[in-house]
């Protein structure tokens, strides 16, 4: 048994390792938000991430701290959970980030992270730790949110280009120019609101499982909100090249019309999740948008070995993060 002192500075540690990984959620999913109006020529990079990182911010006054709840109570038996598991956890889902940002692949840090939490309690009760229906909401919309992000991207491409039929595509190039920054803020906003939550809602688990917060508090501390929003913004700041250039031309040319739709597309379905309090993956999200803008045109339009590759990176994702989380658990026990 630690001291009351040592577990102090125990939970404060962890809480600035959870906020690495907010930091590298933005850092690493950057490219949701910025690879669509960077790959048109909208804005140029540097523009495109302080754009994006200020409407990360700006999320935390209009989403309700429903995705965070989820995260904290939704996910595993909060009685299970101590500060081993909260350290295998985070482990798990950064090693996965830096594995998947250093090769440019777009996985999703939102499901690292879920994974991770999953690996550590069953490393440390088994499966008993589990909150089943919890679990099998956000296997489902693995599925669900590329799929409604492509519905939706693909019916915006429609209705624009039907709307648009008339009009000389030299005056619609310059039209969804401006319009882009409208779906790019939109969709930077509903990054931030349901990214940033996830982290708020494992600091929140960590404080009520060590008694720094009591179980029945409706809402974390201000600081916690505070710093994760802060943490996603400043690793959305610093951007994630290698996989810009994956999301924004490898896996379709886009012009500015269709980085509108898609981000269009992809921002309703974050907004849908976020209200719903439904942790999704924004990369999931976006890439469903982007194949759905770029099947419109014709199927060859949509280089399908990239995106196979992709969704390889998603069935994986979950898994591979949960076991580096279980041998992170493993490890913390023989540290303290």
């Amino acid at each position: 048994m630690v001291t009351v002192q040592a577990a102090l500075w125990v939970v404060i540690l962890l809480v600035l390792l959870a906020l690495v990984f907010d930091f590298m959620n933005g850092f690493h999913d950057a490219a949701n938000s910025i690879a669509t109006v960077v790959s048109t020529g909208v804005l140029r990079p540097t523009q495109a991430v302080v754009f994006a990182a200020f409407f990360n911010f700006i999320a935390i006054f209009i989403f309700h701290l429903s995705v965070a709840a989820t995260v904290g109570k939704g996910i595993v038996t909060p009685e299970v959970v101590d500060t081993h598991v909260v350290f295998g956890a985070l482990v798990g889902a950064i090693a996965w980030n830096l594995l998947t940002w250093y090769y440019g692949i777009p996985s999703s840090s939102s499901h690292a992270l879920i994974g991770g939490i999953v690996g550590a309690v069953v490393a440390k009760v088994g499966t008993s730790g589990l909150v089943v229906s919890g679990i099998l909401k956000v296997v489902a919309f693995i599925f669900v949110s590329p799929l409604l992000g492509y519905l939706l991207g693909s019916l915006m491409m429609v209705a624009v280009a039907w709307i648009c039929r008339r009009s000389r595509p030299g005056r619609v190039d310059q039209w969804f120019r401006r319009l882009q920054l409208v779906s790019a803020g939109a969709y930077s906003l509903g990054h931030g609101g349901n990214d940033a939550q996830k982290t708020i809602g494992i600091v929140w688990l960590l404080l009520v499982a060590t008694g720094y917060l009591d179980s029945g508090a409706e809402a974390p501390p201000l600081w916690v909100i505070l710093s994760c929003y802060m943490a996603i913004a400043m690793g959305t700041m610093f951007g994630g090249w290698r996989i810009v250039k994956t999301m924004g031309q490898k896996i379709t040319k886009l012009k500015p019309v269709g980085g509108f739709c898609a981000e269009s597309g992809g921002a309703m379905t974050l907004f849908i999740a976020t209200v719903m309090g439904i942790p999704v993956s924004t990369t999931h999200t976006i890439t469903g948008a982007i194949v759905g803008v770029g099947s419109t045109q014709r199927a060859s339009a949509v280089r399908w070995g990239v995106a196979g590759n992709i969704v390889w990176a998603w069935i994986l994702t979950i898994p591979a993060s949960a076991f580096v989380a279980a041998l992170a658990y493993w490890f913390s026990l023989l540290l303290y």
